[in-house]
């Protein structure tokens, strides 16, 4: 490729944050490749009918309330490019082994009547949770999904806390999930569902701040809902790879990245994996992880010795074992709102959530595993045929964990947990598809040791930490390579964040640089006449 044909960025990789950078870029009028190693764009978003050919069924994720809240994605109008949001009659549930249940409605009335069933008075205290985040909300989304220090929305966000209960409020966003419950609620329902919602990251329920996570995607439920792509979740990444293409952008699947080439200190294209050198005349966009970047695409020889030093305590995540299903029949919950909801979490109690916490911690595998579960014909019945269901199930493992010998134990073990709280769910399997750790790396490359967030979502590894201390803003000590990827802030998620965030900040250099050479070749200023 010719330097006048080369395109103004390259992004390495075609997942979500990948395409969302790129067309960033597109709309700023740049030139924009997209090479993705796969055979197919999408990264973690991605769908197939590969259980049963009658079931489509989503590979990685498959709910999305960050999307539906994310400004980001709310500005690239994707349902102009055929995305169509679909919902479950109920966000989520968490059944009880009673047969009770506490349920997250999309009406906020219903929500806090679920809860009062449970325990009288705390409807009221979840509306109180609510009214919060109402207050909130417009800037502390503002200020998650922006470059860290949120400069733009930190001084509004202040004014805010300051209005909805100042250092109590802040003190309330550093509690863990078992605290944040047990301060606000006295019954069950409201602490499963902050609880449980926290532990979709690495969080514990005794984690620092894992009562901020469950609460953000609780308020999220309630607000916005967890909605899903209708049709599978590649259909985000077809309207994404639509809207890219539809200005001029390309995307290149089946096209791995071997090298970042670096010239002087700067990124000036990349080379691919059959030697092929592809370059870029403004920037390299990478959504790829810290680790898979920094020594790796480039080279210890063009980083700060620092940052070599700073990657090797760079923490993943913890891996993720995955179940898919085909089934004849809506699974036959003892609880009958859990039927409702596109998301059912299984566990006893929040205690069942803790020793399942503590298995993870001690390198010990699961022998009752706490799981998420979804329904994705309840939450779009077009997945499977009309009296079936479309579900999956996953749990996380200890990190290291060899597949080898896990898989049908945790199948078994996982299954076991559905039928506690469905019994005869086994008899409605048609179709089941096990995707352990080491299936999920083999699928999307990204997904190191099955991690699905890019690194722990740990307050240790997050905001001015993440992915290193000192790293929180997506540009990296080599000029004109910017991390694009959940490694980056704000982290895992489908909110297209640290793609925007990347692209902007590759937008905002060419900006000084062309102010510069403006500066530099302005004629002197003439002098006064003597």
């Amino acid at each position: 490729m010719t330097e006048r044909a080369a395109p103004d960025a390259v992004v390495i990789g075609a997942g979500p944050n990948g395409l969302v950078a790129a067309n960033v870029l597109a709309d700023a009028g740049w030139r924009v490749l997209v090479l993705e190693a796969a055979d197919h764009p999408g990264g973690a978003v991605r769908s197939d009918r590969g259980v049963h050919p009658d079931y489509v069924n989503d590979l990685f994720s498959s709910f999305y309330p960050l999307a539906a809240a994310s400004p980001v994605l709310r500005a690239l109008d994707l349902e102009r490019f055929g995305l169509t949001w679909s919902h479950a009659p109920a966000v989520l549930a968490h059944p009880l082994p009673d047969g009770r249940c506490a349920v997250l409605h999309r009406d906020q009335d219903r929500t806090a009547a679920s809860l009062d069933a449970l325990a009288p008075g705390d409807g009221e205290a979840y509306l109180r949770l609510l009214a919060r985040w109402d207050r909130l909300a417009p800037d502390l989304l503002g200020a998650l999904l922006t470059p860290f220090p949120p400069l733009r929305h930190g001084v509004p966000l202040l004014a805010r806390l300051r209005s909805a209960g100042g250092l109590r409020l802040l003190r309330m966003l550093t509690l863990p999930a078992r605290r944040l419950g047990e301060e606000e609620f006295t019954g069950p329902g409201g602490p499963l569902l902050l609880t449980g919602c926290g532990l979709h990251a690495d969080l514990f329920p005794e984690t620092p701040g894992s009562g901020a996570f469950g609460w953000l995607l609780v308020m999220l439920g309630q607000r916005h809902g967890w909605p899903v792509p209708a049709g599978g979740a590649g259909r985000l990444t077809d309207a994404l790879v639509r809207r890219l293409t539809a200005r001029g952008g390309d995307v290149r699947c089946g096209t791995p990245v071997a090298r970042v080439v670096v010239r002087h200190g700067r990124a000036v294209g990349v080379r691919t994996a059959d030697g092929e050198p592809v370059p870029a005349r403004r920037a390299v966009l990478a959504d790829v992880p810290a680790p898979a970047l920094y020594g790796g695409l480039v080279g210890w020889q063009d980083l700060p010795a620092r940052l070599r030093a700073d990657m090797r305590r760079f923490e993943w995540d913890y891996p993720t074992f995955k179940v898919d299903w085909a089934l004849s029949r809506p699974i036959p919950w003892t609880a009958p709102a859990a039927g409702t909801a596109g998301t059912v979490h299984l566990a006893d109690g929040v205690d069942h959530l803790t020793r399942h916490s503590a298995d993870l911690a001690t390198g010990t595998l699961p022998a009752r595993p706490s799981a998420v579960l979804g329904q994705m014909t309840t939450a779009d019945p077009g997945r499977s045929p009309a009296g079936t269901e479309a579900a999956w199930v996953y749990t996380h493992l200890p990190r290291g964990m060899a597949d080898d010998g896990l898989r049908e134990t945790m199948t078994e073990r996982l299954e076991a947990v559905v039928e506690r709280f469905a019994p005869g769910f086994r008899d409605t399997i048609v179709g089941r598809r096990v995707l352990a750790p080491a299936d999920l790396q083999r699928l999307n490359a990204n997904l190191v040791l099955g991690a699905l967030n890019g690194g722990t979502a740990a307050v240790h590894q997050q905001l001015a930490f993440r992915p290193v201390p000192g790293a929180a803003r997506p540009r990296t000590p080599v000029a004109g390579l910017y991390l694009a990827s959940a490694s980056a802030h704000p982290g895992g998620g489908v909110h297209g964040a640290p793609g925007a965030n990347a692209a902007r900040a590759a937008l905002r250099a060419a900006r000084l640089s062309r102010t510069r050479l403006s500066h530099e070749r302005r004629p002197a200023w003439p002098s006064a006449p003597s």
